[in-house]
This record gives C-alpha cells, structure tokens and sequence, in this order.
C-alpha cells in the first residue's frame, strides 16, 4: 500500500474546515515534500513529523513521500496537523492499517520525542468535523475535555503518537508519564489577566466559576449611574460615562458583568471556541459560562482591538468580548481610527476582517463600556475648580470620540463626584448585584417572550424598523422624542435607539408598552437632560 489519507481542520478565523490529509509513497530517492498552501509554521512539521515518528519506534519510509493537504485552496496555519500528517504516513508504509484512519479527524501539535502537545481552537475544530459528519476525533489528552463539548462525537485522547499507534493497531497501549507542564499556565497566557485570576492590567480581567464577580454594592453613591447600568444590563444597551477621575466609572464598568444572566450553552460555546481560537481558555476551565470582561489599555492597535495581524486574522478585543462586556477606559486616548472601527461590530454583531490570506468574519456582539474624563485634567466638570485647560483644548479633547461613533451608544451618563458622606457610610448603601440581576433577568424574560419567534432576544438587537411597525409604544408617547429629531437634537438613528431603551424601561417597570415617562427616562440617559423621568429598579 502506497496510499493514504486522514483528516485535520483547518481553521479560519474562529470557524473551521475539515481537511483531507493524503499521504503517498513512491519509490525514489527519500524526500519530504509538503503541498497543499501550508504557512511557514505547517511547513516545519516535515522535521517535527519526522523526528517524532523515530523517536516513537517506528521506521520512517526510506522512499519519496509527498503529503497533500485537500482542498489545496484553503489556507492552513499552525501546527495542529502534525497528527494527522504523521498517521498518514505510517499508514502509507502500512505501520497501522489505513482503513483505521479514513474516518478520524486528527488534531494535535507533535513534539521531538512523539509527545502529543495542545493547540489552539480545538473546539471549533471539533464542530466542524461534526457538522461534516465525523464521529471520531483524536486530540491531545490535556483539551479532551473541550473537545468533548460537542455533542455526538467520540473523543481519544492521546499523551503520545506511542500511544496513538498502539490503538490504531490494536496493540497494548503503553503508558506515558504526564507531560511536564501538565497543570501548570499556558505560557500563551503569560502577561494577561484571565477570568478567575483576578483583576489587573492586562487585556483580560473579571471572573469566572472560580470566584464572585465584583459586586455592585461597593460602588458608593451614583445612582443615576447604576440605574443607566440596570437599563444596560436588561435591554444590551451600550453605555458611555463621563466624569471626573475617582468617581467611580471604572468601578461601574467592572460590576456590569455580575448583573448580566449566565451564558446559554450555545453562548458558552460561542464564547468558548473564541478564547480557544486565541489561546485563552483558562486551565481546567474547558467551558465558559460567564458573560466575558475585556478592557484593553488604550495604546491598543486597530488589529489587536478588532483583530487581524499577520496572514489569517485572529480575534480581536471585540471578538474576545463576544456576548459580554468591552469597556474602553480613558477612551478619547485610543486612536481614532481604533474607535471608528467599531462602528461595525456596533451594528452588524460580527467583525469583517480582510487580509491577504482571505476574508474573515468574527463574532463581535457585546456590550460596550465607554469611560472618558471631561478633559484633559480631568477637573473640567467641577464647574471649572482647579480646571486649566483652555476651552479649544477641552472641545479637541471631547471631539475624539466621534459623532457616529457616539451616535451608536444609546446611554450616555455624566458620573458625578462622590461626597464624603457617601464615602463614609452615611447615606443608605446601594443596592447588591445579586438584587438588580432579579429585575435584570425578569425585564430579559419579559423581552424574550415579546420577541419570541423572531432572532432577537433582547432589546439592543431589535432594528429600529421592526419595532417602529411591530410593536408600538402607547399613543402620543414618543412625540417628544420626535420633536428633538425635528430640532436636529436626534439623527433617525438615535430615534431607534430611544425607542429601543423606552421598551427595556417599560420591561423593567413591568409594562407592556412604553409609556411618555419612559421615553422621557430614555431621552434622559442619551442626552443627560433631565425631563422628569422616573428612575428604574433600586435607583427609584
């Protein structure tokens, strides 16, 4: 037998392509050759494939081989073929039976000495070989239970291409003794904060199943701001703060994550096979449940906030924040064209990224946090106290978040100083996230049912046209918002997104419309004009 053929995935994106991996044997002088649009790091797998199959005792064919990779139009990266290249091979020289591997679908990075190691976006990996139709995966022990996820598929995991040979030829299977990094982080993950580990400086902070979220109850004062975090939190509102240093803006921003319900499994999954794409999966934690928390620091690139970077494009900050939380602290310091690119994602859900290697499409649907001080110094809100920047320089800072940018972000609130007496107790305390979360989650089920049969499930997703024909608010209650539009204070656009937040105020309120005080509620928190709206929820 001179022929044989396996399969792998390619991955594209955070989706993925099964590949056929074909193996051949021809006699001639000994060559390697590798075909099939592989990238610099696949290329090197002939040195990996050969070693590791020496050093697992088997013979390595002594003729010219060439392995194909199919379709050959598909670019493929990264070192997740090595298994399936080397299982070919072997069984093109009839070291294992090639009928064994027709109908496995292999993933996993060789090492030398025939290790099996991890790779990166093994469960989208294994959902595409199940949509194609594969029952059987073979991946590395240390993400089995990641690839188990995926319902109808049996996984085998492997510690070593040893191992893997002596099942597929139905031989004793050997013992391997746990890889040395067995346990320990990811070194992919080193400098970066991961949910569970805490808070910090890095592009990941919040928490997982490991621990409690921060709660809401810490957060002194600011009542107006925590009831624009419920609205946010119940109808997926995206939400800008403004205020001086020290009010309390990144302590909000950091708590919206415990008020949002936990992740459906589909979301899990969703979420999952992002962060596995990126190499950011938590040890031990093969499955997320929890709304993600991202906040880049502001020197971040456009490719690293949207993604992108050298040949196939990998998730971005937008994408790793998928069906949680985006908060952009300081964000008039980020690059304007960082920030316009997230008009996008803003409205469509997904990110488009188009780089020479092809088009990639990434999940993008999450809740945006903005946080900026007034000016440079800050003290510009303090009615000018200890305030010297000059007023050219306060309108150039304040310009850097543009109008269509801020056009698509339908809370904007002005977070005020906290006072002593706040801080010191004083005052009756806020309430606890375990409390807003009741109402948040009443307010979600009351807009699901609403919105039943259609694709949408909470308010932020609906398009303006469907609710202005599908579901009205009662008679004569958005004239307001219509007079502003006519005075030019609201484009069409933010007329939507009024609407939209009147619906989650009525939601909240238990009504089953809106009514003139929640559209007045609503045009509060994007204008920040008071217009005797009613406060929701525990600000009441």
């Amino acid at each position: 037998m001179v022929f044989a053929r396996t399969c792998s995935v390619a991955l594209v994106g955070v989706e993925g392509v099964v590949v056929e991996v074909q193996a051949d044997l021809e006699p001639g002088v000994a060559a390697f050759a590798l075909v099939g649009l592989p990238d610099k790091s696949l290329v090197e797998s002939r040195d990996r494939v050969r070693a590791a199959v020496v050093n697992s005792g088997a013979d390595w064919p002594q003729k010219k081989l060439t392995v194909g990779l199919s379709p050959a139009s598909v670019p493929k990266a990264g070192s997740g073929f090595d298994l399936a290249v080397a299982c070919a091979v072997l069984a093109a020289s009839e070291r294992i039976d090639p009928r064994e591997i027709a109908d496995l679908v292999m993933v996993g990075e060789l090492g030398l000495d025939g290790r099996v190691r991890p790779v990166r976006g093994v469960l989208p990996s294994v959902l595409a070989a199940a949509e194609a139709g594969y029952r059987q995966v073979v991946v590395p022990e240390r993400t089995a239970a990641e690839a188990s996820l995926v319902p109808g598929v049996s996984v085998l995991g492997v510690r070593s291409l040893r191992q893997l040979i002596a099942v597929l030829a139905d031989e004793p299977v050997p013992e391997e003794e746990a890889p040395p990094e067995e346990g320990r982080p990811d070194p992919m993950l080193a400098g970066l904060t991961v949910p569970g580990a805490g808070t910090g400086a890095g592009l990941l902070t919040g928490s997982s199943d490991d621990g409690p979220l921060p709660d809401l109850a810490a957060v002194a004062g600011q009542q107006g701001a925590r009831s624009a975090l419920e609205v946010a939190a119940a109808g997926g509102h995206h939400l800008y703060l403004k205020g001086p240093p020290g009010a309390g803006k990144t302590m909000l921003a950091e708590r919206l994550p415990s008020l949002l319900p936990p992740l459906t499994r589909q979301e899990s999954l969703e979420v999952t096979a992002v962060h596995s794409v990126a190499g950011l999966l938590p040890p031990g934690k093969p499955l997320l449940t929890v709304p993600p928390y991202c906040a880049p620091h502001h020197s971040a690139t456009m490719p690293s906030l949207v993604g992108g970077g050298n040949g196939v494009p990998r998730p971005g900050a937008v994408s790793l924040s998928h069906r949680g939380v985006l908060f952009l602290d300081e964000a008039p310091e980020f690059s304007g064209r960082a920030l316009d690119a997230l008009r996008q994602p803003l409205e469509s859900g997904q990110v488009v990224v188009a780089r020479s290697a092809g088009v990639v499409r990434l999940p993008a649907r999450f809740l945006l946090v903005l946080a900026a001080n007034p000016c440079p110094c800050g003290r510009h809100a303090l009615r000018g106290r200890g305030c010297d920047c000059p007023p050219a320089v306060v309108r150039r800072y304040q310009s850097r978040l543009s109008g269509p940018l801020m056009d698509r972000v339908d809370l904007q609130v002005d977070v005020e100083p906290v006072s002593r007496a706040e801080l010191a107790g004083g005052v009756r305390p806020g309430e606890s996230s375990a409390a807003v979360t009741g109402r948040v989650r009443e307010a979600r089920e009351r807009s699901a049912t609403r919105l039943s049969g259609t694709p949408w499930r909470i308010n932020g997703d609906v398009p303006g046209h469907e609710l202005r024909t599908r579901w009205q608010p009662a008679a004569g209650a958005m004239a307001a918002a219509e007079r502003d539009m006519e005075r030019g204070l609201l484009t069409a656009r933010g007329l939507d997104r009024v609407l939209r937040v009147a619906w989650t105020v009525a939601d909240l309120a238990g009504r089953d419309r809106p009514t003139a005080p929640d559209v007045a509620h609503a045009l509060q928190l994007r204008t920040g004009v008071s217009r005797g709206a009613v406060l929701t929820g525990g600000a009441r």
